[in-house]
């Protein structure tokens, strides 16, 4: 039977009573599965006793301090729920700076000595875990023999049920701290930098007359760019295995110039995958909403409607890996690597963020006069004057080895950061400044002509698909972030830095108005001056083109190309100070970061620079050497000489990739320096052997090339 066929096959045996996985009907109570396997609210309600579950709200809706004493009813509750849904073990769920998530299985049945199992979990195994703390990344705050550290349940995400064909897990989302009590994961700062913004924002509120809203949340809705390949391909390629990214590779004759892939239809086996992938998630309580084939072939797409940004960054590490799980059912393998194939768009994550209250009012909705929405251009203002002030802070959040070979080239936002506004909020600000009175566009609609097709409403300003940092109607869309990354820690950096601009701009409103002044007439100056200070940031050009590079370096914004660029403003004098000022990380928990994400650039790099060299001299050259066999027994001068020449031009490239390698050649007394090294010495080696071996590709007969080729890697669906 052919190959695809069987997938095809494969498809409709997991589809739902063995038919088509097509759309639920949510109409039908038969299928209302979102949620399923989620301990939710509503869950909580029904089974938790009626004074627990208010206190526990108040935890959930209001940020009150959780009562451990609730701990015990909920533990109880929480088991009976999970063994009824078939689950038998139960796992602190967490996210330690592997940038990954963790877990350790614990059965809930324990003997009783009379030959039987009694399935117990108490408060005090759902509140508290003991993971071994030095055998995960600590940046120096655990040594090898300091090994306890704790797991500590985080009430505001909801437990979740991984299902299994052989069974389920009870999975508890916890934070991951030291015995010393330091952060050693992605959740603990994030969770503090939303109480950070919440009571920075709330202050500000209080100035603008709300006093109803008592806690501001920041949300999150990422769009999660991906491959998906045939898993033949992926096992047949030793670097997709090691990295994630294909090391070698010939550009294929076609690739995405046709521009026929963007949104086009969905291959069958694909969307089978998606549908399935899509119905797991929303039994996990996952909010998808939008799937569709991106710009490369073989690239997708999968997004979420917007969350509290904690549940949504638990959600978003949730989603990779149920994608990852599905893909291997279709015989397919899902690729999240930044840039798993030279030459074709790599892939991203959106991460679209805005704040908003208890009562459900965003606060970055500019309504329909933006130009008379005082309270929507102060935390606007906010938000302009924070990234321009840490620009590099924003970009060393997003710096992984993966994000060097995507960020400005011409597929994702520059290492530039810079904001994006759109003509309308953009004129607004430029009145505001020069003390003019403000307008906004009148709503306006685009003909079409023909009258067959309605008039659609015009929006006050076009997209900018280019920048990195773009508001898009009622939102900022950070665009900068590499796919295969973690929410939480530009999340983190965004939350912190915006709620020093805010509490900056609220001490000068607060000044003002007791000097006596109307609301109106005290702010208008106070926003006319950050913006004044801060509009170096607002481009709403290409971002590709090199003019802009030129301009931004005029207007002192920095240009942090690669990783060991950025990652000292981790770490720098003001990242401290703002992040120790709001309880965020302390200066040691930077400094443990910082160490840990060069230790983790300079370790990916090795692997990938080792990988290469035994490609190139175990596979590619003996199958070149082979192919030169053939043209001597030929008697074909001409091409034996060019084929001698590339050969020897690669033998000399592995030569100088592997020793590049060498230990000794690499400077370990410090990190920073062994980071450049990579970047500037094993990097340009192992491009010199892929050039060449590439070149190789090109003119080896087809049957003796060892490597699957783009051409089928690509487009084989």
């Amino acid at each position: 039977m052919p190959r695809f066929r069987q997938q095809n096959l494969i498809a409709a045996q997991w589809a739902p009573n063995g038919g088509s996985l097509g759309a639920l009907d949510l109409n039908n109570p038969d299928n209302q599965v979102f949620g399923l396997n989620v301990f939710s609210p509503a869950v909580q309600r029904q089974r938790l006793p009626e004074h627990v579950f208010r206190r526990l709200d108040e935890t959930l809706n209001q940020g009150a301090a959780l009562d451990t004493s609730l701990a015990d009813a909920v533990a109880l509750a929480m088991k009976e729920w999970a063994l009824e849904r078939g689950a038998t073990h139960y796992t602190h769920w967490f996210q330690p700076l592997t940038g990954s998530t963790a877990e350790k299985h614990d059965s809930f049945y324990a003997p009783t000595g009379e030959g039987t199992a009694l399935a117990e979990f108490s408060g005090k195994e759902l509140i508290q875990g003991e993971p071994d703390a030095s055998s995960f990344p600590t940046g120096g705050i655990r040594a090898t023999f300091e090994a306890r550290g704790y797991t500590a349940w985080d009430p505001t995400s909801p437990a979740f049920i991984l299902e299994n064909p052989n069974g389920a897990l009870l999975c508890i989302p916890t934070a991951f701290t030291s015995w010393t009590g330091e952060a050693l994961d992605h959740k603990i700062p994030l969770l503090r930098s939303m109480d950070a913004l919440s009571g920075s924002a709330i202050r500000a509120l209080r100035l603008f007359g709300n006093a109803t809203a008592q806690r501001v949340f920041t949300t999150v809705g990422p769009e999660q760019e991906y491959f998906l390949i045939d898993e033949q391909y992926y096992f047949e390629r030793p670097d997709l295995i090691t990295t994630g990214r294909t090391l070698f590779g010939a550009k294929p004759p076609k690739g995405h110039e046709l521009d026929d892939h963007y949104f086009g239809s969905i291959p069958e086996r694909i969307l089978a995958c998606m549908l399935e992938t899509e119905r797991a998630l929303v039994k996990l309580g996952v909010p998808v909403k939008t799937r569709h084939n991106e710009v490369a072939p073989n690239q997708y797409e999968i997004a979420p409607v917007f969350e509290n940004s904690n549940v949504g960054s638990d959600h978003q590490q949730l989603t990779m890996q149920i994608m990852q799980t599905i893909a291997r059912r279709y015989g397919l393998v899902c690729l999240l690597h930044e840039k798993p194939f030279a030459g074709v768009n790599g892939s991203g994550k959106h991460n679209n963020w805005s704040m908003g209250t208890d009562s459900g009012e965003n606060l970055l909705e500019p309504g329909a006069t933006p130009h008379e929405n005082l309270q929507f251009l102060f935390f606007c203002a906010a938000v302009i004057q924070a990234v321009d002030k840490h620009q590099g802070l924003l970009r060393a959040s997003i710096a992984s080895p993966g994000q060097d070979h995507r960020l400005g080239a011409n597929e994702a936002p520059p290492a530039i950061i810079s904001i994006f506004l759109g003509t309308e909020l953009e004129k607004v600000f430029g009145a505001l400044e020069r003390g003019e009175a403000g307008e906004s566009t009148p709503e306006s609609f685009l003909g079409l002509g023909t009258p067959v097709l309605p008039p659609l409403p015009m929006h006050g300003g076009d997209r900018n698909r280019t920048s990195p940092f773009a508001f898009t109607g009622n939102k900022f869309e950070f665009r900068a972030l590499g796919s295969s990354m973690s929410l939480s820690l530009p999340n983190t950096v965004l939350n912190t830095i915006v709620a020093e601009a805010i509490d900056s701009l609220a001490q000068e409103l607060e000044s003002a108005l007791q000097a006596g002044g109307e609301l109106e007439d005290a702010l208008r100056p106070i926003l006319q001056r950050s913006y004044s200070q801060h509009k170096r940031i607002i481009f709403g050009g290409d971002n590709y083109a090199e003019e802009w590079h030129i301009e931004a370096d005029q207007r002192g914004l920095l240009n942090l190309r690669a990783t060991p660029d950025a990652l000292p403003y981790l770490v720098s004098e003001k990242t401290v100070e703002v992040f120790s000022r709001y309880g965020v990380l302390s200066k040691r928990e930077l400094s443990a970061r910082y160490e840990v994400f060069l230790e983790q650039y300079v370790t990916k790099l090795n692997i990938e620079a080792e990988t290469a060299a035994s490609i190139a001299r175990t596979m590619l050259l003996p199958a070149a050497t082979r192919h030169l066999a053939l043209l001597r027994a030929g008697q074909l001068p001409t091409l034996v000489a060019e084929t001698e020449g590339l050969i020897e031009h690669l033998t000399g490239a592995i030569r100088a990739l592997e020793s590049a390698n060498l230990a000794e050649n690499q400077p370990h007394e410090d990190l920073l320096k062994h980071a450049a090294y990579m970047r500037d010495v094993v990097i340009g080696a192992m491009e010199s052997t892929r050039a060449a071996a590439d070149q190789l590709e090109k003119v080896v007969a087809d049957d003796l090339w060892p490597l699957p080729k783009y051409s089928e890697i690509l487009f084989i669906k």
